[in-house]
């Protein structure tokens, strides 16, 4: 009976020291106890629990509570109703297209005085890329966790299968596009090319190409033609897509599904992008570093990554998430603290061996930890050779809105033939009155 009232009593004990992860707690938080919220895939939440704890092995008595979101959206919801309750977590990681609308509203603590004065981070341990897309009216709000681009996933197995020259460095947007036709293949091996009459109906095994019709895979193309995709970057009040250099872009990028090289949109719909090129159903995919974690599961084929196609000269988009520190925070000396810890040379290294993420300090990123040698994909060196070329997109509280709202037309224009001047007229008109809330927000 003794042994028994024991037992219990030290579950008890265990039970109410364990903090279940996104789960309230009406108890006062310890000094040293720090709330995270995250979001991402299984892989990628494993490696902050690891990081969670390596931080406690480190730190003696201090505790770090993951509150994890099933996806980006859910953890968009789950920051803008803690902080309108006044019950935000200590930090979050954000992308910076989505942060502007808490650093409008005062939601953040910026962090430019704790890291002037701190012993362990320095404003140049990082890429200068990603510390500027979270700078915010003279203050650094968020330190930049990762830093990444997009590339061009391709299937090294089916390229040499077809004797298809693998992509080089200072290809063309038509390079791609030749490619992705070579690399078309119904079930037999046979080329399959819209419109010839020999292969009319035919199914198509293999596509050539997987990209999402999205603002943000054509803004890369647009700024490599010469063009923009809004009037001003620092304060705009409506998208560029009327030029002339923004036009070719838009028709050649709207003409992939008439070629006949990317999946329909019910092929998509049945199975997306990229479960399509693990399946062996792409020969080539745009996406950013965030898949890497997944594709290195992938034990069909041999994978690797190809620079993004240009026009006139090199450009890409940065994608970044950065640690933000909420302003009504308690919390705020220990948050620093798991900062140090997370963005030092071993926190960043323990991220980098997912494989998810082109780490933002510099040191790790041109480190074995993140180049991996031996471990797909083998050209990871393009993530970084393209950091030079990468440019952000407008930071405005309404950035998130204007990614909806044009996804929508583009989706609709990509898959159905919409003509280009109907596409044009049709995005500005969902988006105008978004730039507008967003410069009065301002």
């Amino acid at each position: 009976m003794k042994r028994t009232a024991a037992l219990l009593s030290l579950l008890a004990t265990l039970t109410a020291a364990t903090v279940t992860a996104g789960c309230g707690d009406t108890a006062e938080p310890a000094a040293d106890t720090v709330s995270l919220l995250v979001a991402g895939t299984p892989d990628e939440l494993a490696a902050y629990r690891a990081l969670a704890a390596a931080y406690e092995r480190a730190t003696p008595g201090a505790r770090v509570t993951l509150i994890e979101a099933s996806t980006a959206k859910d953890l968009m919801t789950r920051v803008s109703t803690s902080i309108a309750g006044n019950s935000p977590p200590d930090l979050f990681l954000i992308n910076y297209r989505n942060y502007g609308q808490f650093a409008v509203k005062g939601a953040l603590a910026p962090v430019t005085a704790r890291l002037a004065a701190s012993a362990g981070l320095h404003e140049q341990d990082f890429y200068p890329q990603a510390m500027g897309a979270f700078q915010w009216r003279g203050e650094q709000m968020c330190l930049p966790q990762n830093i990444s681009s997009l590339a061009v996933y391709y299937n090294r197995t089916l390229f040499k299968q077809y004797e298809v020259a693998e992509p080089a460095a200072g290809w063309h947007w038509n390079d791609m596009v030749a490619t992705a036709q070579a690399l078309t293949r119904d079930a037999s091996g046979r080329t399959v090319r819209a419109g010839e009459p020999e292969t009319a109906g035919v199914p198509v095994a293999v596509h050539g190409l997987g990209v999402a019709p999205e603002l943000i895979r054509m803004a890369p193309l647009i700024w490599s033609n010469g063009g923009d995709i809004v009037d001003d970057p620092g304060a705009p009040t409506r998208l560029t897509l009327d030029t002339p250099q923004a036009r070719e872009v838009m028709q050649d990028f709207l003409e992939l599904p008439r070629i006949g090289v990317v999946p329909s949109d019910v092929e998509v719909e049945a199975q997306d992008y990229e479960a399509r090129f693990a399946a062996g159903k792409l020969a080539m995919f745009v996406s950013s570093r965030r898949v890497t974690t997944a594709f290195r599961a992938i034990t069909g084929f041999d994978w690797d990554v190809a620079p993004l196609p240009q026009y006139r000269t090199p450009a890409n988009i940065l994608h970044s998430d950065a640690y933000c520190m909420t302003r009504t925070s308690a919390n705020q000396d220990a948050a620093w603290r798991f900062l140090e810890y997370a963005l030092s040379d071993a926190g960043a290294t323990l991220m980098a061996k997912t494989g998810r993420t082109v780490p933002s300090r510099i040191s790790v990123a041109t480190s074995p930890a993140f180049l991996s040698p031996g471990t797909p994909p083998a050209r990871s060196q393009i993530f970084l050779d393209t950091i030079p070329a990468l440019r952000p997109v407008p930071t405005i509280a309404t950035w998130p809105e204007i990614e909806d709202a044009t996804g929508k037309v583009l989706e609709n224009a990509f898959f159905h033939g919409d003509p280009l001047d109907k596409v044009i007229r049709d995005l500005d008109a969902a988006t105008r009155t978004v730039f507008e809330r967003g410069a009065a927000s301002r």
